[in-house]
């Protein structure tokens, strides 16, 4: 039987997320319904991608009986607020990172999540592409022995953004790309707590980071150094060094290549014909397999992208925020 999706929003990112889905079977995955906050909106995003029912409001959305999974693409201040009233009227989520503005916010939105026996995660596509899995298996297999220094970094002149300059729109370059970054560091170090976190930046004329950098210190003697912007573009590319050897990931948040010391990994994405607004979002559809997978196993929560790891990526964003100065009215 078919998973079937509730769209929440109808920006840029749920185009390519529904865009990603109608490349795999309609037997496994179907799109329903798609809200948005004017009927309008959502009718034109219906009638483009061929979705069934266009609904004005969120809480219509979660009102619907024939949905088993709402995909939250709202803007970031949403996150919360639209996560939980989907949760509130049973439906499972897939929340677009971060999965909220904070720690707190995103402690309650689990707790609620178990309460209420439904899936959430959150949506760090990243962690479903196949060169994660293998980047896994080379970091255990010893190849390149203890790793030492990582470095990622991920930057694009993208700060006339409305939602990334704007801090009632939950801004920041930490939330919208440092987020990729500091997940890639949590996966090579496997969920270790930082010994030592020194986050630096600058802020624009709306007290939200334009970019921010950090140097953090892990166990084993082990440093990660990392680089966000929306005012330039950088490598986007992420460093291992270990022992033995080194990885380098182009793209390494929605990566197709990996190298390892020599030799060249890579991993052909879905096909698709439809027109995308962001790198490589076929990809987006490795996430939504994972949420079929785990519902249909009955779990509460993917063990590429557990609960654990979302709220220890909070709390290391609210870190960085912090040592930057960025102060959201929900930390208050």
């Amino acid at each position: 039987m078919a998973l079937r999706w509730g769209i929440a929003s109808a920006g840029k990112i749920s185009n390519d997320f529904v865009c990603a889905l109608q490349t795999l079977p309609d037997k496994n995955h179907e799109v329903v319904a798609v809200a948005a906050r004017s009927l309008e909106t959502a009718k034109v995003f219906s009638e483009k991608l061929n979705i069934p029912q266009a609904i004005e409001g969120y809480e219509s959305l979660a009102k619907c009986e024939n949905i088993d999974i709402v995909y939250v693409g709202v803007i970031n201040t949403g996150h919360f607020e639209v996560s939980k009233m989907m949760l509130q009227h049973g439906k499972h989520v897939l929340c677009e990172k971060p999965l909220t503005l904070n720690r707190k916010q995103s402690q309650e939105l689990v707790a609620f999540a178990k309460e209420k026996k439904l899936f959430l995660m959150e949506a760090v596509w990243s962690r479903c592409f196949p060169i994660y899995k293998k980047l896994r298996e080379t970091l255990d297999s010893g190849i390149i022995g203890d790793v030492k220094y990582v470095n990622a970094c991920f930057g694009f002149p993208i700060a006339e953004v409305p939602r990334l300059n704007t801090k009632e729109l939950g801004g920041g370059t930490i939330l919208d790309l440092g987020v990729y970054t500091l997940q890639f560091c949590q996966f090579v170090f496997k969920g270790l707590k930082p010994t030592k976190f020194l986050g630096s930046g600058y802020l624009n004329v709306n007290n939200v980071d334009e970019s921010a950098n950090a140097i953090i210190q892990y166990p084993g003697k082990a440093t990660a150094v990392i680089s966000t912007t929306s005012v330039a573009t950088f490598s986007n590319e992420a460093t291992i060094i270990g022992t033995k050897g080194a990885i380098k990931i182009p793209m390494f948040w929605c990566p197709t290549k990996m190298e390892i010391n020599d030799e060249t990994f890579e991993f052909e994405l879905p096909k698709s014909q439809a027109e995308f607004n962001f790198f490589h979002s076929t990809g987006l559809s490795y996430e939504a397999e994972e949420c079929r997978r785990c519902i249909k196993d009955g779990l509460l929560e993917s063990p590429h992208m557990s609960h654990e790891e979302s709220l220890g990526l909070s709390e290391l964003m609210d870190m960085w925020r912090k040592n930057v100065g960025v102060v959201f009215e929900q930390d208050l």
